[in-house]
């Protein structure tokens, strides 16, 4: 079996991989329930089980200096703090598998997670999205980046009809940044 073969066969065994452990994701956890449908968990029935920190804790989803997001979000933690009537304190997460596990354990209370781990913080932390960051003009999105390798034969967005992708990471700022891999005999 030749390198080239042998780079594809390994690059689909990689994406095959991410499928099956990304499975358990798409279930909630059995710690919460979701009666009416709306794919988030429900308040607990019973509101002696509600959380009522003395202190909110919020993060922001993890980027390469957490310590600078801090000043940037001071505006929201001040507001928060009005709307609230509760001390809130912002605190830096290193990993995203980090935030979805503080919130999962009840230290962390609110949360701007990246697109990609909304899925895992849903499903595993209970997390229930309200809102999602626009412009001021009310314009939002992402865009994503389609790398090839030189010579593919990709050049154009119309160029990769028929053609096979793996996904480089699911959990990206940006959700899904795909790499385009040969992934043909």
């Amino acid at each position: 079996m030749g390198f080239e073969r042998s780079r594809r066969v390994f690059l689909v065994g990689v994406a095959a991989l991410a499928v099956v452990l990304a499975a358990p994701a798409n279930a909630m956890d059995p710690r919460y329930t979701d009666a009416d449908g709306d794919l988030t968990a429900d308040p607990p029935a019973d509101p002696k089980d509600w959380l009522d920190p003395d202190v909110l804790i919020f993060a922001y989803t993890p980027v390469e200096d957490p310590a600078v997001y801090a000043k940037v979000w001071d505006g929201f933690l001040k507001h928060l703090e009005e709307k609230t009537g509760k001390r809130v304190q912002f605190f830096p997460v290193q990993s995203n598998a980090a935030q979805i596990e503080a919130m999962r354990a009840g230290r962390l209370h609110v949360a701007g997670f990246n697109t990609g781990s909304n899925p895992l913080a849903v499903n595993c932390a209970g997390f229930v999205p309200f809102a999602m960051m626009a412009s001021a003009d009310g314009s939002y999105g992402y865009e994503m980046e389609i790398i090839t390798y030189p010579g593919s034969g990709i050049e154009t967005v119309e160029d990769i009809k028929g053609k096979k992708a793996c996904l480089h990471r699911t959990d990206l700022q940006f959700g899904l940044q795909g790499t385009l891999c040969n992934a043909q005999g």
